[in-house]
């Protein structure tokens, strides 16, 4: 087995000037590692007949309990049949509760139950876990860089509801 290398180390300038098989590298990079990143949940969530978008919607539940569902469509980005689909299934399942809201009684406001909890805490544990290890291992600067590649990478209304929701507001 050959030895492994060590990734080259780059400048900031160099950085800029990157070649299209450098960027190449660094898609492939981010498909790969959202396959590892997503692996520990899919296996638990193929126990329960569900997918992805039931993994987003109970990890955003968590975020912001309360949200309704509209805001919940917005921050996924799918359509209102697709959440609703979502939505009914883990209803039924009893891992979330929609209550009317309280000032327009058209609104939906959702919230994890106690099951929903404990699901969203596993699924959350594997995926802090993974993290945890890939940040220690790359060291403070390289996490501060990654998290500005992330920043940088998403459009303007995706930015300002990302820093709401990291905010807490």
């Amino acid at each position: 087995m050959a030895e492994a290398r060590p990734a080259p180390a780059y400048s900031g300038e160099s950085l800029l000037f990157l070649t299209d098989e450098q960027l190449r590298q660094g898609i492939e990079a981010m498909f790969f590692a959202y396959r590892g990143f997503t692996a520990d949940p899919d296996r638990i969530l193929a126990e329960m007949a569900y997918g992805r978008a039931h993994h987003r919607a109970i990890h955003f539940i968590n975020r912001a309990p309360g949200t309704t569902v509209n805001n919940l469509l917005a921050i996924l980005g799918v359509t209102k049949q697709s959440l609703n689909r979502v939505l009914r299934t883990l209803i039924a399942d009893g891992l979330v509760e929609s209550r009317v809201g309280t000032s327009d009684k058209r609104e939906r406001h959702l919230f994890l139950t106690e099951k929903g909890q404990t699901l969203e805490a596993t699924l959350s544990d594997a995926q802090r876990a993974r993290m945890r290890a890939a940040f220690r291992d790359a060291g403070p600067e390289a996490v501060a860089g990654f998290k500005k590649v992330l920043e940088a990478m998403m459009d303007a209304d995706m930015r300002r509801a990302y820093s709401k929701l990291r905010d807490g507001s």
